[in-house]
């Protein structure tokens, strides 16, 4: 079973397409990681569903 997902996101900050490999061989985890556009550090919210698919939520350094 593949744990890891390619997703597309917007950036918070600046608005452009940045695409971010996901982990969900962790069911709930946080992290930061920066955009690859822009460089402003954008807060990951994970949690795996339960057909453990990825659900993901970005947050600026405002939202956190």
């Amino acid at each position: 079973m593949n744990t890891l997902f390619e997703n597309d996101f917007h950036c918070p900050y600046c608005g452009e397409l940045i695409s971010v490999l996901i982990d969900c061989s962790v069911e709930q985890q946080e992290y930061i990681e920066d955009c690859q556009v822009c460089c402003r550090p954008i807060t990951f919210k994970v949690e795996s569903t339960y057909d453990g698919d990825p659900m993901v939520t970005l947050l600026n350094e405002n939202e956190v």
